[in-house]
């Protein structure tokens, strides 16, 4: 994926820019910026009162000068609190200027005709990567190109935007804007002066996550432990992705039509069938419920913040059940240290051992960034701080697909060969002290990688 200035001719840079320019202006007419009401929430006193530290909180700057600061929430009823993560693309590597750029070719997937196998030559490899972190880890977000959507036809500029993310670390990534994200999905603020606003990702210019201390009710998180055939996995949880909060709704369908569930008032939920779950209610009561994605195998997966691993997605194939308890509030945004280098040592097939500071897939450089790759229906995503070794899978060897990764509490997991641990890892960079460039080692050269343990890690256990 490319960065935009978008190939294809005039005519394709119009359509898109229209487009864009388009939703700008419906979001406009939408939302007025001066003065917007875009939920029933419109009394200071119910915006303060959604305040907490364990809920994302920030001030949003629009590109008509507007600002508004409250508590913040992603799409309106998606990300809410400071361990979930913002998504989007890195379509450019900064690490690849210290690589031979003859290494950094691979070999195309030859043709395969009549029996023959036909070679395609080589290519250059893939270095465009997925961006995560958690929102607790970010100082700042901002919109970049200038003049943004709006200025576009008026200025002539060229069309390149992208979103800058500013880690409290001070490491910048730069995401691609025009790539499917997390800034997509806008903001709902909850301002003191304005109440509840939905702002668009054509009106945001900046965002400048902050602490609060103040003082409202703690929020009533989804916690509980998901069940599957590989274990079991405790923390706060986002069902489907996106329900995060005892208020959100279960909706599903019945003999009697459809209904909506708070997830306040459920005790668990259990696969009934590919698609359909059986709610098992506080008072008792069992309601089968199906019709739905959000109870059935349209399902996006369950994400669980289990404090062993950082945090797993239990795709709905996985699933068994969950049991709902209470979890405490979660950690607040002062709880998620600015992350460190990442350090350590690789030894490679040939014997060598080299020791400093790491990137590891030309791609994550600290603690708080995270390898990920899945194992048996459930993806894990693991700071790497969490993290004390790492063996490949045989790259040789028939039937090796299983990566050994021990973290520093000892226990141990067999990751598959996909994500970061599969064929388009882009190998390593280790920094050795007294040394004027890095050493590249290939990922096919790798034969064990050895982390340093941080001096901390973070965010503390439970909640507030």
């Amino acid at each position: 994926m490319n960065k935009a200035t978008i190939a294809g001719g005039a005519a394709a840079i119009v359509l898109i820019v229209l487009a864009l320019v388009a939703g700008y202006q419906a979001l406009e007419q939408d939302v007025d910026p001066a003065a917007a009401t875009a939920t029933a929430i419109t009394p200071s006193t119910a915006a303060a009162a959604e305040a907490h530290p364990s809920f994302l909180y920030g001030r949003i700057t629009t590109y008509d000068g507007a600002t508004y600061e409250g508590r913040l929430r992603w799409g309106g009823d998606e990300e809410a609190f400071w361990g979930n993560y913002f998504n989007g693309f890195k379509d450019e590597n900064p690490w690849a200027a210290q690589v031979p750029p003859e290494q950094l070719t691979e070999e195309r997937e030859p043709i395969k005709a009549f029996g023959l196998k036909i070679s395609r030559g080589e290519r250059q490899m893939d270095l465009g990567r997925p961006f995560m972190a958690r929102f607790g880890d970010i100082a700042r977000i901002e919109a970049r190109g200038e003049l943004g959507v709006r200025g576009v036809l008026e200025s002539g500029m060229e069309f390149d935007p992208y979103v800058r993310v500013t880690l409290k670390s001070g490491t910048v990534f730069d995401l691609d804007r025009l790539a499917a994200g997390d800034f997509d999905d806008g903001v709902r603020v909850w301002d003191d002066r304005r109440g509840a606003v939905d702002l668009g990702p054509g009106q945001i210019h900046t965002i400048e996550l902050l602490p609060t201390d103040r003082t409202g009710d703690g929020p009533d998180r989804l916690h509980g432990t998901v069940r599957t055939r590989q274990g079991d996995f405790t923390g706060f949880l986002q069902w489907d992705r996106e329900e995060a909060v005892g208020r959100d709704e279960l909706v599903g369908h019945t003999d009697d039509g459809e209904i909506g569930l708070r997830f306040d008032t459920i005790r668990s939920i259990a696969r009934y069938s590919p698609g359909s779950s059986l709610v098992t209610l506080l008072d008792g009561r069992e309601i089968v419920l199906s019709g739905t994605r959000k109870v059935g195998h349209g399902n996006r997966g369950i994400y669980v913040d289990d404090r062993r691993y950082g945090r797993v997605l239990v795709s709905w194939d996985a699933f068994e059940r969950v049991d709902f308890s209470p979890g405490g509030s979660g950690p607040s945004y002062g709880d998620f240290l600015p992350g460190r280098p990442l350090t350590g040592r690789v030894t490679t097939r040939a014997g060598r051992r080299l020791a400093g500071r790491l990137v590891f897939d030309l791609d994550e450089s600290e603690i708080t960034e995270t390898l990920d790759a899945p194992s048996q229906g459930v993806d894990y995503t693991i700071p790497f701080g969490l993290i004390a070794s790492l063996v490949p899978p045989d790259h040789e060897e028939r039937g090796a697909d299983r990566a050994r990764v021990t973290l520093h509490s000892g226990e141990g997991l067999l990751l598959e060969r996909t994500g970061d641990l599969g064929e388009g890892n882009a190998g390593l960079l280790i920094f050795v002290d007294g040394r004027e460039r890095p050493e590249y080692v290939p990922w096919s050269a790798v034969e064990q990688v050895d982390f340093d343990r941080p001096p901390a890690m973070y965010p503390p256990v439970g909640g507030r």
